[in-house]
């Protein structure tokens, strides 16, 4: 599973020009599912994102979570995270998971993030969406599951 995260004052997600999901300050979520992602995946993001210390302390310091600042998640599937260029210069995306078990996926994490008390704005899983967003620093920070310690 990946996540491209960016750190935002505000963003929203817009389906033929209608405001669908909308937060303010917080987090987006670009979230891939691959062919081989479990619940194991889905824990290991729904844990780590929240918790991730990329807001600005009272120094300016990045050492503050999402759960401090009490902010939102906007969460967006995006298979395209799991697009491979390594040959030719078209994307192949065999590694991303179908879109019955992505879309699974993708609800288990989108649940589990609620179930945490936070507020977690969506886009429509599968549609064309335009998403806007005002980055906060820049900070983008791209998570992969597959690369997380096994201690």
């Amino acid at each position: 599973m990946r996540a491209l995260i960016q750190r935002v004052k505000n963003a929203r997600v817009i389906i033929d020009g209608k405001i669908v999901g909308e937060i303010g300050k917080g987090l987006v979520v670009f979230l891939g599912i691959g062919k081989i992602d479990s619940l194991t995946d889905v824990d290991f993001m729904t844990r780590k994102i929240p918790q991730l210390r990329i807001f600005d302390d009272s120094q300016g310091k990045m050492n503050i979570s999402l759960n401090e600042i009490r902010g939102e998640i906007l969460l967006i599937s995006q298979f395209t995270l799991y697009g491979n260029c390594r040959r030719g210069l078209r994307p192949s995306y065999d590694e991303a998971a179908t879109p019955p078990e992505a879309q699974k996926l993708y609800n288990q994490v989108a649940q589990k993030l609620r179930d945490q008390n936070l507020r977690v704005a969506e886009g429509v899983f599968g549609a064309i969406m335009q998403v806007e967003l005002c980055n906060d620093g820049p900070v983008t920070i791209l998570l992969d599951s597959k690369e997380r310690r096994l201690a």
